[in-house]
């Protein structure tokens, strides 16, 4: 019987949902390195887009050999956004490239599902900033800011805190560095081949974003995607007409295609990526899946991830993390690769309440017991050693 029959929720509560978790998340955390360590002047971002998504594809593809039905590989598809470029930024051959220069704030955002259970993780980072000439002025602020606000998030994602403590918090980190989270983006709870599950933290709502907004309480056993986005700008996103590359399949539509090469292209996209956002980088007639997608989209079988801008000139950072909310504490599973010594601000949070929190410990010592347990399940189901250290 496939788990798609079983009614019961598979949940953190299960040791092996936790191993899968975190099988995924060591993936991602590699990718992301990997990605980054590549990012350097002069090379393309669809290069860089594409070395994340082979990465993940590769490593996804040597863990669980002998489940032979169990889906894996690519959760969210490898995106480069530069500068004031917000999210979704993941080219394909065919468009005009980016090239990437000393002084481009980069974000690189990417996630790795095993059996549908999904780590996500995004990070910031500027080219060319070294130690010896660490960055000032408004990138490094919006830099901290972003790492801040993760870092705040880190802390009130937990059993019995409030969605709205979250967002509060992100608009006053963010003004303190004279910044501005993105407004309306929204940070998913995440359950089994669902990566926008219904219980969400919304950054800098409108009044009527607000109005609308489920307020929602965080809950043991459950996963979340923490995404924050802020800008040195206004906050506004829009999408500036770039060709959006990414979409996911909505499973409660359904639509009789009219052409050909639709059907083919959505039958490939149910078969290959289920209900995970995917690329269209990925299909190898890149010509056919740019025309199929056209009446998939019309008719809402696929939502689009559009790329999205901010404000010429003024500059976007991003960081994400998936969090999973166990009995003993929050068990972030997804890394930073932040290096605070690169970037120089001359605000800091003033707030007394939100500078305590930020200094109070993230660390999780009961953990390791547990920690070790899953490590010993990662061992019997791969063959190799999970290394524990990097979820730290």
């Amino acid at each position: 019987m496939s788990g798609d029959d079983d009614p019961q929720e598979q949940t953190v509560a299960d040791d092996l949902v936790v191993t899968k978790y975190k099988m995924g998340a060591e993936i991602a955390n590699q990718a992301l390195k990997t990605v980054v360590e590549a990012a350097t002047a002069g090379v393309s971002v669809v290069n860089l887009c594409e070395k994340g998504d082979a990465f993940i594809m590769t490593e996804t593809g040597k863990v669980f050999k002998k489940e032979k039905d169990m889906k894996k590989g690519i959760a969210f598809p490898t995106s480069v956004s530069v500068n004031n470029c917000v999210c979704h930024h993941s080219p394909l051959k065919s468009d005009p490239d980016v090239v990437l220069k000393d002084g481009d704030v980069v974000k690189i955002d990417l996630g790795v599902h095993v059996d549908g259970f999904i780590s996500n993780v995004a990070h910031s980072f500027v080219v060319g900033v070294t130690k010896d000439a660490p960055l000032t002025g408004r990138k490094a602020d919006v830099l901290k800011a972003a790492h801040l606000c993760a870092e705040a998030a880190l802390r009130l994602v937990k059993p019995g805190s409030q969605n709205s403590q979250v967002t509060d918090a992100w608009n006053k980190i963010a003004k303190s560095f004279k910044c501005t989270p993105i407004e309306g983006m929204l940070s998913h709870q995440l359950k089994q081949h669902v990566i926008d599950g219904e219980k969400t933290i919304i950054q800098n709502p409108t009044d009527q974003q607000r109005k609308d907004h489920e307020k929602a309480e965080f809950e043991v056993h459950e996963v979340y995607a923490v995404d924050v986005l802020i800008s040195t700008g206004e906050g506004k996103a829009k999408d500036g007409g770039q060709r959006t590359t990414i979409y996911k399949r909505d499973p409660n539509k359904v639509y009789g295609l009219k052409m050909k090469t639709s059907r083919m292209f959505f039958s490939e996209v149910e078969r290959r990526f289920d209900a995970m956002p995917f690329t269209l980088r990925a299909f190898e007639d890149e010509g056919k899946a740019r025309l199929g997608v056209v009446e998939c989209a019309k008719h809402e079988l696929l939502q689009p991830f559009n790329v999205l801008h901010e404000k010429e000139g003024e500059f976007v950072a991003q960081f994400k993390f998936t969090v999973l909310l166990m009995a003993n504490g929050p068990l972030r599973i997804t890394n930073s690769l932040f290096e605070p010594e690169l970037y120089k601000s001359e605000h800091e949070v003033e707030d007394p309440e939100l500078k305590a929190l930020l200094q109070s410990s993230a660390s999780r010592k009961a953990q390791k017991k547990k920690k070790k347990k899953a490590s010993k399940t990662v061992e019997s189901a791969t063959g190799q050693p999970m290394e524990t250290e990097a979820a730290e």
